[in-house]
């Protein structure tokens, strides 16, 4: 990939996501998932009957205020994308959440994901008017190096939240950075 080439697109409601598109969202997640990522679903293998309703849900709750979905493209090949959601409540409209950071298994290691979460936070700025984006992220995957090299910081940990089988629970890891 060149740089160049990759650029980002943005869909705040359902009718912003063709079929097409749909299907990338969906295979990309399954890829991501049954190579381990961390992107929602902990027990791989998973298949379109797993990805499918819950990218509907998330499609499905799209909207200008309070829930982006931000895609990767290079031409017009989905190569990674993500989701930005806030709450509407006035207490706590000023910050967000990242949720479903993914990069297309081909294209690992391109700095994809750096750019995409680099462009969520410009997104959630001045699209969202979004002051701090939060994250949990689990512990043992290289995840808080990663956040943390684009201006994220740990704030806190859930010890031993996160229960993927008998021997093998780990930390979530409670992330925050300030745009």
């Amino acid at each position: 990939m060149h740089s160049h080439s990759l650029r980002f697109a943005q869909a705040t409601t359902a009718q912003d996501i063709d079929q097409d598109r749909c299907q990338a969202l969906i295979n990309c997640w399954i890829d991501v998932s049954n190579a381990g990522g961390a992107a929602g679903f902990p027990f791989p293998p998973i298949d379109e009957g797993d990805a499918a309703p819950a990218l509907e849900a998330i499609v499905e709750s799209l909207a200008p205020r309070t829930n982006h979905l931000l895609m990767a493209l290079d031409d017009d090949e989905l190569v990674g994308w993500l989701n930005v959601r806030r709450d509407a409540y006035a207490l706590i409209a000023h910050w967000g959440t990242l949720h479903h950071v993914q990069t297309h298994t081909s294209r690992r290691g391109q700095g994809i994901g750096s750019a995409l979460v680099k462009e969520a936070h410009r997104m959630a700025r001045a699209e969202m008017g979004l002051e701090q984006l939060h994250l949990a992220a689990r512990a043992g995957e290289g995840l808080e190096t990663f956040y943390e090299s684009l201006g994220w910081k740990e704030i806190g940990r859930w010890p031993g939240a996160l229960r993927f089988g008998s021997g093998d629970d780990r930390d979530e890891v409670l992330m925050l950075v300030d745009l």
